[in-house]
């Protein structure tokens, strides 16, 4: 997902629109852990990028985007970007003592 999401709606009031976007972006992650993985993989891992552009986007973790999304909002900003890219890994199990 590589998307710019605007804040601004004629019809809709800003806090509405925040909460669709949040959906969004979780329907998107729930879809794509669901994908069946390859044989050399245990888990979907996640890229993702937060910013006000494109150009200006920066790694971010998963768990911080409704965060990034609450802090455009309270900055006053009409739009961000966010970038999700998902990746098959491999996790190694910790070894307990």
């Amino acid at each position: 997902m590589k998307k710019t999401f605007t804040l601004v709606h004629p019809k809709k009031k800003p806090a509405r629109v925040v909460d669709a976007i949040k959906s969004e972006v979780k329907k998107y992650i729930k879809r794509e852990r669901n994908k069946q993985l390859p044989k050399d993989s245990n888990y979907w891992a996640f890229d993702c990028k937060f910013g006000l552009t494109e150009q200006d986007a920066q790694a971010v973790h998963q768990n911080t985007i409704s965060k990034k999304i609450d802090g455009a909002v309270a900055a006053g900003h009409d739009s961000f970007y966010i970038e999700i890219i998902a990746r098959a890994d491999f996790r190694a199990r910790k070894i307990e003592d």
